[in-house]
């Protein structure tokens, strides 16, 4: 789909999933931030204008709306100072953190069903190798190669995406 010169089937492609870890970071809820990356896409469809700089733009816009949601939803407290603040990130290391964060669940969505499930037990799940060997019934040794094979397979798919999308 193209409207004025932007084709949303790439925009989405390249942004959806950085945009809603981006916003993720600020809302702290995965279903209203994919809401809210929706949203602003929606509306860059609607408004169909030509933007120089796409990636700021969305960026932006979903800071924003991120922000407008905490405001709107009372999460954001008005009366906290800017020292209470001085932890969290720049939106540019933000940013940055949501781009490498989509590349590297890119590159794990790639892996072998197998492999893939044994790597996120393991890693988002905190199993030891003893408890995933047992509650998928194979060996510790195999739970190892599983964890190996992944390891390498998402350092070299996020190796991989860097490189096809900047070269």
């Amino acid at each position: 789909m193209k409207k004025n010169g932007i084709n949303f089937d790439e925009v989405f492609k390249l942004y959806y999933r950085p945009l809603c870890l981006y916003a993720i970071h600020y809302v702290r809820d995965v279903d209203i931030a994919e809401d809210i990356v929706q949203d602003c896409l929606s509306l860059l469809w609607e408004k169909g204008d030509e933007v120089e700089h796409l990636k700021s733009y969305l960026y932006v816009m979903v800071r924003n709306y991120s922000l407008n949601y905490l405001k709107r939803e009372a999460v954001f407290d008005m009366n906290c100072s800017p020292s209470d603040l001085e932890e969290t990130l720049p939106d540019e290391e933000l940013e940055e953190y949501s781009v490498m964060e989509a590349r590297m669940w890119t590159a794990i969505d790639a892996l072998p069903e197998r492999c893939r499930e044994v790597f996120l037990l393991h890693k988002r799940d905190g199993m030891t190798y003893k408890e995933i060997a047992e509650l998928l019934h194979i060996s510790v040794h195999t739970v190892d190669n599983h964890i190996c094979k992944a390891l390498r397979l998402v350092r070299e798919g996020v190796k991989a995406l860097y490189s096809f999308f900047f070269g």
